[in-house]
């Protein structure tokens, strides 16, 4: 990027890559989140963490995306930090009694199911980032699956099921989220995130990137 000043081109350095805080932030608010789905840890844990880390640092993340003119990113970060402060909100509501008792679990269905429906699309065009990234879109779908037909059923295996998923979802995350780190550190692969998975002309020299492969690739 450079600007013009008094007639002398100045060339602005790069902004950091954004994704590294995005992924951690959704990384670990899911993980906090799944370890009570699957019955290993006490509710209201995460609370905290939805709020400020999965909340305002991953949504943070999703406005530095469109700063680098990432549409995928910025979509996916500020949506999912988004997400993770609503659902803080609506546990505050219940906890402070404002939705009634029998709605708690039909309304987490609900929010579930949309946001599968937003992951859904989101899960195809991650195919155009990197093996990595669409590993977390696809298990969080599953996630969101298992956690919608728990709340919409009653029965907790499927939601312990969906915990367990979760907990996967959060190390591949991480993972991601790692090897952004280390890829901005060194010259060369550490950790391997994979090939984007879908492109417009695989045997063309002068294909086009895809959307949002630079911010997450390594």
């Amino acid at each position: 990027m450079a600007a013009d000043t008094e007639g002398t081109l100045v060339r602005l350095p790069a902004p950091a890559d954004p994704a590294a805080l995005g992924l951690g932030g959704f990384a670990l608010t899911t993980f906090v989140l799944s370890v009570h789905n699957a019955g290993w840890a006490p509710d209201l844990t995460w609370l905290g963490l939805a709020f400020f880390y999965g909340g305002i640092a991953q949504f943070t993340a999703g406005m530095w995306e469109f700063r680098n003119r990432n549409t995928f990113g910025a979509a996916a970060f500020g949506s999912y930090g988004a997400f993770w402060m609503s659902l803080a909100f609506f546990v505050l509501l219940d906890l402070f009694g404002k939705i009634p008792a029998g709605d708690v679990t039909t309304d987490l269905g609900w929010y579930v199911v949309a946001f599968a429906i937003f992951n859904t699309y989101m899960m195809f065009w991650s195919l155009r980032v990197n093996v990595a990234v669409f590993g977390v879109f696809l298990v969080l779908e599953i996630t969101e699956i298992l956690l919608a037909i728990g709340y919409f059923t009653g029965i907790a295996l499927i939601t312990k099921i969906g915990g367990y998923a979760g907990i996967l979802d959060a190390l591949i995350a991480w993972y991601a989220s790692a090897a952004v780190v280390i890829g901005t550190m060194t010259d060369h692969t550490v950790l391997p995130v994979g090939k984007p998975l879908w492109t417009d002309h695989p045997h063309s020299p002068g294909a086009t990137a895809a959307p949002g492969r630079e911010a997450h690739a390594t």
